[in-house]
């Protein structure tokens, strides 16, 4: 088992120059046109008191992340499931880590910081448009480390490859997997049921075309 940082540390070479250079304090433009074609952004948070970590996966059209500037970020606030649990581990700890993916791209966004939750007309306004609802808060994101990730990990993973892709029908539905953890006196909605509700959601924000 390995418990110092010496016993680590001789299991790897030393990270190379390269590697150690290539993080910045902001966002250069082209982490800036990264963030401006991701339609996906994962967010880890960590709560109070020695509660466990969490990522939390964030989707939109891609631009749906705004920059503010070189420092900062923006993330609308979109319906989910209401648990708030990145939410409420921001409040409790402002620090954050964020991934962005773009499709088709094996290279990865990673940018660590601190943020605010802000309600101001100021933020919620930014994300106005017509047929859109706005957003009931914005994360406003501090860039304190920014680097591009080696495309290993998605290579490996064949992430983008046709081929790598699950065929439909071979893998159960979330109520599928919910009514055998839960029971199906817990879990009622048909699969049918549950993406007329994913339409009505998104046909409240505006985005109904979202949904295949």
């Amino acid at each position: 088992m390995i418990e110092s940082l010496d016993a680590l540390r001789a299991l790897y070479p030393a990270a190379s120059a390269r590697s150690l250079a290539k993080q910045t304090d902001r966002l250069d433009e082209t982490m800036r046109r990264f963030v401006a074609h991701a339609p996906l952004c994962v967010i880890a948070s960590v709560g109070a008191g020695g509660a466990l970590a969490d990522a939390s996966p964030r989707g939109g059209l891609p631009g749906f992340v705004q920059l503010a500037d070189a420092r900062t970020l923006l993330i609308p606030d979109a319906t989910g499931n209401n648990r708030l649990d990145t939410l409420e581990n921001l409040l409790a700890d402002p620090r954050i880590g964020l991934l962005f993916l773009v499709p088709g791209l094996d290279e990865v966004l990673r940018v660590n910081g601190t943020a605010r939750l802000r309600d101001e007309p100021g933020f919620i306004d930014r994300f106005a448009a017509e047929g859109v609802k706005p957003p009931r808060l914005v994360i406003e994101v501090a860039v304190r480390e920014a680097y591009l990730h080696c495309p290993k990990a998605l290579l490996r993973a064949r992430l983008w490859w046709p081929e790598a892709r699950v065929a439909p029908g071979s893998f159960p539905s979330m109520n599928a997997m919910l009514r055998a953890q839960l029971g199906s006196a817990v879990v009622t909605e048909t699969d049918e049921q549950a993406r007329e509700r994913y339409r009505a959601q998104l046909a409240d924000e505006g985005l109904a075309h979202h949904l295949r």
